[in-house]
Parts: structure tokens; C-alpha cells; sequence
């Protein structure tokens, strides 16, 4: 099985790969997968997947299992925290920890850091009042449907962020009465009024982890997570060929989002389950459980919330600490407001916008810098 799995994926790998060095980006391309894949049990498929990898393996065979996976989807072994026979099962194999400093956090205050091991697949800023991102060239999908309704997400207007917005202002209300938060969201300080114009801009980035990857999720800066949502969709599978024939693919999984505040604004990570990849373990929240036995299953229905103690202030999260884990590989979407500061002339004035120092295609590490900006 894992040969052909390996097989497989190195065919796709060389075919996506010929493709990006003539140029060519792969279009969205619908076809009858999505109607075939809504007749499978596939989160039954995955709570049995979980089962097996659950089962406590004896302790003579495990480097052997562990040594075959990771030959097969090119696991770093000697960044394990433990020695192999002291994985029981598949499932502490895969969300094992890591050496202590295999992921330095780069200790810049103003930079974000990836929260993952994977490939970046999509980044950029939201813009305009669909606020959509690109799930593969010729189809989006909206930022607000991913988060939920009940998102306290800043509204845009003409590639701006609405600061003022009276839907986002009774959604601050609704989820903290601390006034440094709204504070932060609606009234940014102005450093130079004379020079240049102080914005919040709205950026988003997407990245893939492979089955081999580390499947720790950490916090990508310093932050209060305040809102967990839990929506129960589907699990479709979410490689190459899924995003590029199942449309609006990670709104219809199943998926966990975490929002909050940072020094900069909003920030929110959604952890976007899969297929076999249906268990996502929160560990600010240990008791939560994902992929449970459902009779009925309606994507519209509203998703589980739950608002973090103490009100306001909800989980206190340095950069770089431990947020959640996937059992596989899977993707994560994060979004979050970052410093905009243009100069209005042309004197020569430096400025504080956020930049992405990525490529899409680029592999990352946990503690790497996604972007950067200046500290006027």
C-alpha cells in the first residue's frame, strides 16, 4: 500500500513540477470525482483509519513500520523527540514531538513565522468586498464562508479594511468588553499623518502538509486565541487533483478555526480536515474531538462554537507554542490584518507594509518567516 501510494505521488509530484517549470499553472477542472466521492463513507473510512492507526503495535516492529513510512513520504527521523520503539502506535508516530530547537522561531517582533511544515500553495491580500481567495486558477472561494458567518472578520471595501464597520463593532462587542481590543481594530495609531497614510491590510496564506510532513500546528505569533469554531463537513481528500476538481474544497471539510487578536489586528487559523485526516486535536483544548458519529449530516447548519475564559482574553499564546495537531497531512488557511503604511509623495520615506518573502511552491518550516515589515 505504501509503495503504491509513494508511486503515485511521485507521478503527480513530476507532472505538477514539468508543469510549473514551462510555466504552466494547472486550471480548476470539475468532473464527476466530487459525485463520487459524496456516495463513500468517507468519515466513517477515516474514524476506522483512525482505529487501526490507534492500535499499540508490538515493540520489536515498530522502527520497522515507522523506517517504511518515512522512506515512503520522506520523514525526518532524526528530528524525532523519542526513540521509534517508543511510538506505541501510528497515530503517536505521526503527531510526534520534535527535538528540542529542530524549529527555531525566528525572533523578529515584526515578522509573522509559518505555523506548519509544508508547501505554500496560495498567498496574498484580500481585496475587495467578496474578500475571496484563489483555491487554483478559475475558481475561489470566500474568506467569510470558510470562518463562518458569525466571524468577527474586519469587512473591505475597495481593497481597504473597514475599520468602523457597524456589523464588525457589535461583533466585538458580542465576543469582549476590553476596550484595547476594539481599540486595535478600530483605531489604528497614526505615526506620520504628514507623510503617509496608516491602514490595516487583510492577507491570507494557505499551506499544504504531505503525509510526511511534521503535523504539529504552532502559533505563528503572539497572540489571544478567543473563538474556537468546529464545523462538521465532509472529508475529501486534499492533494493536487481534489483542489482542482472539487469546488469550494475546503469550505465543504470538516474543519476547526481559531480566532483572535494580535498586536496587529485580527488573526485566524483554520486547520482543514481530510480524508483519513479526519481527527484535529487541540492542545489549548484538550477534550475537543473532531470526526465524531453524526445521524445527519448538512454542511448549512451552523457551526459549534465556543468562547475561550476569560472573556476577552481567552488563550494567551507566545510565538512558536504548541496550538494543535493534524493525525496526517492536511492544509491550514491563515488569515490575519498586518500593518500597511504607504508614503502620499514621493519624498523618500520608508515604509512599514507587510511583505511576504515567499514563492508559491516553496517549502516552509515551522519558525520560518512568512513576511515582514518595519517598525516605524
Amino acid at each position: 500500500m505504501l509503495g503504491a501510494l509513494h508511486a503515485r505521488r511521485l507521478y503527480d509530484d513530476k507532472k505538477t513540477e514539468e508543469a510549473r517549470e514551462k510555466g504552466i499553472e494547472l486550471e480548476f477542472q470539475p468532473d464527476v470525482k466530487a459525485t463520487f466521492l459524496r456516495m463513500l463513507p468517507l468519515r466513517s473510512f477515516s474514524r476506522f483509519w483512525g482505529s487501526l492507526t490507534g492500535i499499540e503495535l508490538p515493540l520489536w516492529v515498530r522502527p520497522y513500520v515507522y523506517r517504511a513510512w518515512a522512506r515512503a513520504f520522506h520523514s525526518n527521523l532524526e528530528e524525532a523527540a523519542l526513540p521509534l520503539d517508543q511510538y506505541a502506535s501510528l497515530k503517536e508516530f505521526f503527531v510526534r514531538a520534535l527535538k528540542e530547537g529542530s524549529r527555531p522561531i525566528d525572533p523578529d517582533s515584526c515578522c509573522l513565522v509559518s505555523p506548519v511544515d509544508g508547501t505554500i500553495l496560495r498567498f496574498g491580500e484580500l481585496k475587495g468586498s467578496g474578500a475571496m481567495i484563489e483555491q487554483v486558477k478559475g475558481f475561489s472561494y470566500s474568506v467569510y464562508s470558510l470562518l463562518g458567518a458569525s466571524s468577527f472578520l474586519p469587512m473591505i471595501d475597495d481593497g481597504h479594511v473597514q475599520e468602523n464597520s457597524s456589523e464588525q463593532q457589535s461583533n466585538l462587542h458580542e465576543n469582549s468588553k476590553k476596550s484595547w481590543w476594539r481599540f486595535s481594530l478600530a483605531s489604528p495609531k497614526v505615526r506620520d499623518t504628514v507623510s503617509a497614510c496608516p491602514t490595516k491590510g487583510l492577507y491570507y496564506c494557505v499551506i499544504y502538509l504531505r503525509p510526511g510532513d511534521y503535523h504539529r500546528i504552532h502559533s505563528p505569533a503572539e497572540w489571544n486565541v478567543l473563538v474556537r469554531r468546529h464545523f462538521a463537513g465532509h472529508l475529501f481528500p486534499l492533494n493536487e487533483r481534489a483542489t482542482r476538481t472539487i469546488r469550494n474544497l475546503y469550505v465543504e471539510n470538516e474543519r476547526v478555526v481559531l480566532e483572535g487578536l494580535w498586536e496587529e489586528g485580527f488573526m485566524a487559523i483554520a486547520a482543514i480536515g481530510a480524508t483519513n485526516i479526519g481527527s484535529i486535536e487541540l492542545f489549548i483544548e484538550p477534550e475537543f474531538r473532531t470526526n465524531l458519529p453524526r445521524k445527519k449530516l448538512v454542511n448549512s447548519e451552523p457551526p459549534e462554537e465556543r468562547v475561550y475564559e476569560p472573556e476577552g482574553i481567552g488563550k494567551v499564546l507566545k510565538k512558536g507554542d504548541e496550538v494543535a495537531a493534524f493525525n496526517m497531512g492536511s492544509t491550514v488557511v491563515l488569515v490575519f490584518q498586518a500593518p500597511t503604511l504607504k508614503p502620499l509623495d514621493n519624498r523618500d520615506v520608508p515604509s512599514s507594509e507587510f511583505r511576504f518573502n515567499i514563492k508559491r511552491g516553496d517549502r516552509i518550516r515551522v519558525g520560518e518567516a512568512l513576511g515582514r515589515w518595519h517598525n516605524l
